[in-house]
């Protein structure tokens, strides 16, 4: 049958109808173990009891009023993130593409307040993704989310990743905004920026007089470990980016930054209808308040230093089809010496779920309240996936 469903993913041939923490059920009652959290969304597993609860006791009160009003929960919200961060304000968004949106227009806007117009200029790294919009593309240099979409907006310049001479370079010339990085590199295949890198890119910023943006959308809110991936450096964006996490499954985002980074951004300059809805920011606050928990992030470590080691333990049994792992906290990504998307499939006979990546990486982004027991089993099934495609490699199939 042909879907009527836009063709832009390659789908695989997989129905779920449940989930529950780190488990899905498809429509013949096949039980997979979730190690993609629906890349990294999931953050605390399908339908966590708190969030239902949250999510039923205000879908019974409010959903929607539009931001041309107060909305309570959305400023309980701001007050926590920026409680929590660097931050002075908040913006709220429906997904990680629109806060990145957001994120360059404030660079610029930032600028212009300043008397600063000639400073447009944006600089974003090789293997990147800051989503697919058509501003957050043009931070991309990668072919797949360019290719047919031009003329680009202009004021983006790529550096490859790692190549700080490069990035010198680029610097030069007075009219650079921003620096767009991601700590760790999600779809570029789980690439953490060390952090003295991040500590030069921070002092070489403000040499420059250009604001520094982090996107967490994929490695904040716990998932390296602590709240945030940056933590690790000790150094702070003048914005960021987060999503995927934050409403633990439904769909919000948010740009933070600080009063200086957002002085540009004032009544009228953006706006977004469904963006801090009161049912969104409800789910949201349930989802920090578990986060905050004082046992959580540490519980998250303890369970990323078990995977890990599984992990190592794998590519030495298997150093046909693995070369190493790498990552932070429950943010790993297994190396691959053929096509990913080999191991993912294999994954889907063994009832594993995956999460393929650039840089021939295999995305393991779990749910951060996985028990050792699942992270056992799931070593298990990612075991025996390996085994398939070993066997297929000899047999000269893969």
């Amino acid at each position: 049958m042909i879907t009527p469903v836009l063709p832009t993913y390659a789908r695989a041939p997989l129905t779920f109808t449940e989930g529950s923490g780190p488990w899905l059920t498809t429509e013949s009652n096949e039980k997979y173990l979730d190690l993609g959290a629906g890349i990294a969304v999931n953050v605390l597993g399908h339908a966590h009891p708190a969030l239902v609860e949250a999510l039923e006791t205000q879908a019974r009160r409010l959903w929607h009023v539009s931001n041309l009003y107060e909305i309570p929960h959305q400023e309980a919200l701001a007050r926590k993130l920026t409680e929590i961060s660097f931050a002075d304000t908040v913006f709220f968004t429906n997904s990680g593409t629109e806060a990145v949106e957001l994120a360059i227009k404030m660079a610029r806007k930032k600028h212009h307040a300043d008397g600063n117009d000639h400073k447009i200029r944006f600089i974003s790294f090789g293997g990147c993704f800051h989503g697919r919009s058509t501003g957050a593309i043009a931070l991309s240099d990668a072919a797949k989310m360019v290719d047919g979409f031009g003329p680009l907006m202009p004021g983006f310049t790529h550096v490859p990743f790692g190549d700080h001479e490069a990035l010198k370079q680029a610097m030069v010339g007075g009219d650079v905004a921003a620096v767009f990085i991601e700590p760790v590199q999600g779809e570029g295949g789980i690439r953490p920026i060390p952090p003295q890198c991040l500590k030069g890119l921070r002092e070489l910023c403000d040499e420059h007089g250009a604001l520094l943006v982090f996107d967490e959308i994929q490695c904040g809110l716990g998932r390296t470990g602590k709240m945030w991936a940056h933590e690790w450096a000790g150094v702070t964006p003048d914005i960021m980016t987060v999503a995927k996490a934050l409403g633990g499954g439904f769909p919000i985002g948010a740009t933070l930054a600080t009063e200086e980074a957002a002085k540009g951004m004032t009544a009228g300059t953006h706006g977004s209808t469904y963006g801090g809805n009161p049912l969104g920011c409800a789910i949201a606050l349930k989802v920090m308040e578990l986060l905050e928990e004082e046992s959580f992030l540490p519980r998250v470590s303890a369970a990323a230093g078990r995977l890990r080691q599984g992990l190592e333990g794998l590519v030495a049994a298997h150093p046909d089809v693995f070369d190493h792992v790498r990552g932070e906290g429950l943010m790993l990504g297994l190396k691959c010496k053929l096509a990913p998307i080999e191991v993912v499939k294999a994954g889907y006979d063994a009832q594993v779920i995956t999460v393929p990546a650039g840089d021939d990486v295999c995305r393991l982004l779990p749910p951060l309240n996985i028990s050792d027991d699942e992270i056992d089993e799931g070593l298990r099934r990612l075991d025996a996936a390996a085994a398939a495609v070993s066997a297929k490699l000899k047999g000269g199939v893969a």
